[in-house]
C-alpha cells in the first residue's frame, strides 16, 4: 500500500488559543485543589494520631498520680477513724448513762398513765351504764309510741275500706238504675219513631192517592183536549207528553230519596243514642278520676311540708354543729399554738442548761443550735440556776396540763 503522506499543521485562531489557554488554567487548578485535599488529609491522619497519644499519655498519668493521692487519702482517713472511734466510744458511754436516767423516767410515766387510764376507764365505763339506760327508756318510749300508731293506723284502714265499699255498692245500684232508664227511653223512642214513620208513610199514600186521581182526571180532560186539537196542536201535545214523563220520572225519584232519608234519620238517632251513653259513662268515669287525683295531690302537699320542716330541722342542726366545730377548732389552734411556743422554749433552755452540764453529763448534740448570737450573749450573763428553775416550771407545768388532759 502507499504511505500517505503527513497532514500539515493548521494554524490555530485566537478563539481556539484562549479555548486552549483556559483548559490547561483548569487542569493546573484541579491538581493543586487535589494537591491540598491529600494535605490536608494527611495534616488531619497526623493530629488524629497526635490526639490520641496525648490521651494514651494522660491517662497514664492520671492513673500513676491516683495511686499517690489513694496511699495518701488512706493515710488521713487512717487517722480520722482512729480519733472517731475514741469519740464514739466516749459518746456511747455517755448515751448509755442518758438511757439508763430516760429508762427510770419512762417507767414512772408508764405508771402515771396506767393510773390515769384507769380513771378514765371507770369514768367511761360509768358514762356506758348512763347510756344504756337511756337507751332502754328512749326505746320503750318508741315502742309505747309505735303500738299507738299501728293501732291509729289500723282503725283509719278499717273506716277507709268500708267506705269504699259503701261507696262503690252505691256506684253499682246508680249504674244500674241509669241503664234500666235508658233502656226505657230507648225503647219509648222507637215506638215514637215507629209511630211517627208509620203516620209519615200514610200521608205520603194519601197524597200520592190524590194526586193520582188529579192527574187521572186531568189525564182524561188533557186526552179529550188532545183528541180535539190533535191536527192543529200537534207539537204543543208531544211538548206537554214528554214533560208528563218527566215530572213521572222525577215523582219516582222523589219517593225512593223519601225513603233513604227516612232510613239515615234512623240510623242517626242510634247513633245519637249510643253517643249520649257513652258521654255519661266518661264523665263519670272523668269525675272519679279527678277526685282520685285530688286526694293524691293533698297527699304529696302533706309530705312536701313534712319533708320542709325537716329539711329546716337538719339545716339547723347542721348550722349549730358547724359553729360548734368551728368554736373547737379556732380553741385547738390556739392550744397547739401554746404547745408548740412552750416546746421551743423548752428546746431553748435545753441548749442553754447543756452549757452548764458537768463533763460526765455531757453529750454531744446531734442538732444544729436554735439560738442566735443575741440569745447566747443574754444566756451567758444569766444565771445558771434562774435558768434551771424556769426550764422545771416548763416541764412539770407540760406534765401537769398532760395529766389533766389524760
Amino acid at each position: 500500500m502507499p504511505k500517505k503522506g503527513k497532514k500539515a499543521k493548521v494554524p490555530l485562531t485566537d478563539e481556539e488559543q484562549l479555548l486552549l489557554f483556559q483548559q490547561k488554567l483548569l487542569a493546573e487548578e484541579e491538581a493543586a485543589k487535589k494537591k491540598e485535599r491529600l494535605l490536608t488529609q494527611f495534616l488531619k491522619d497526623k493530629l488524629a494520631k497526635e490526639e490520641h497519644n496525648s490521651a494514651l499519655n494522660l491517662n497514664k498519668i492520671n492513673t500513676q498520680w491516683r495511686t499517690v493521692l489513694r496511699e495518701v487519702k488512706t493515710r488521713e482517713l487512717l487517722k480520722d477513724i482512729e480519733i472517731l472511734s475514741q469519740t464514739f466510744e466516749r459518746v456511747v458511754d455517755c448515751k448509755d448513762g442518758v438511757i439508763k436516767s430516760l429508762a427510770k423516767d419512762l417507767t414512772e410515766a408508764e405508771e402515771q398513765y396506767a393510773h390515769a387510764l384507769r380513771s378514765h376507764l371507770h369514768n367511761v365505763d360509768q358514762l356506758l351504764t348512763l347510756q344504756r339506760r337511756r337507751l332502754s327508756l328512749l326505746e320503750e318510749s318508741y315502742n309505747m309510741e309505735l303500738d299507738i300508731l299501728t293501732k291509729e293506723f289500723e282503725t283509719e284502714r278499717k273506716t277507709i275500706i268500708d267506705q269504699h265499699e259503701k261507696e262503690i255498692h252505691y256506684l253499682q245500684d246508680v249504674f244500674m238504675a241509669m241503664e234500666q232508664n235508658y233502656v226505657d227511653s230507648e225503647y219509648e223512642s222507637k215506638l215514637e219513631f215507629q209511630s211517627m214513620w208509620d203516620d209519615l208513610k200514610n200521608k205520603n199514600l194519601e197524597e200520592k192517592h190524590f194526586l193520582r186521581l188529579q192527574l187521572e182526571n186531568i189525564v182524561e180532560d188533557l186526552w179529550r183536549r188532545f183528541q180535539d186539537a190533535l191536527k192543529n196542536y200537534t207539537d204543543a201535545t208531544e211538548d206537554r207528553k214528554i214533560a208528563f214523563e218527566t215530572l213521572k220520572v222525577k215523582d219516582e225519584k222523589s219517593s225512593k230519596e223519601i225513603e233513604m232519608q227516612m232510613k239515615k234519620i234512623q240510623k242517626l238517632q242510634e247513633a245519637i243514642g249510643i253517643l249520649k251513653g257513652k258521654i255519661t259513662a266518661h264523665s263519670r268515669e272523668s269525675e272519679w278520676q279527678n277526685q282520685c287525683i285530688r286526694n293524691d295531690k293533698e297527699l304529696v302537699h302533706v309530705q312536701l311540708r313534712k319533708l320542709k320542716a325537716q329539711r329546716t330541722q337538719a339545716r339547723g342542726v347542721s348550722q349549730e354543729n358547724l359553729v360548734k366545730l368551728t368554736l373547737e377548732s379556732n380553741a385547738t389552734l390556739k392550744d397547739l399554738k401554746k404547745v408548740v411556743e412552750k416546746g421551743e422554749k423548752i428546746l431553748k433552755l435545753a441548749e442553754i442548761c447543756r452549757k452548764f452540764e458537768t463533763e460526765e453529763e455531757k453529750v454531744l448534740p446531734f442538732y444544729s443550735s436554735v439560738l442566735t448570737p443575741m440569745e447566747q450573749e443574754e444566756v451567758e450573763r444569766q444565771n445558771p440556776e434562774e435558768l434551771t428553775e424556769e426550764l422545771a416550771k416548763l416541764l412539770f407545768g407540760d406534765f401537769g396540763s398532760a395529766g389533766l388532759s389524760v
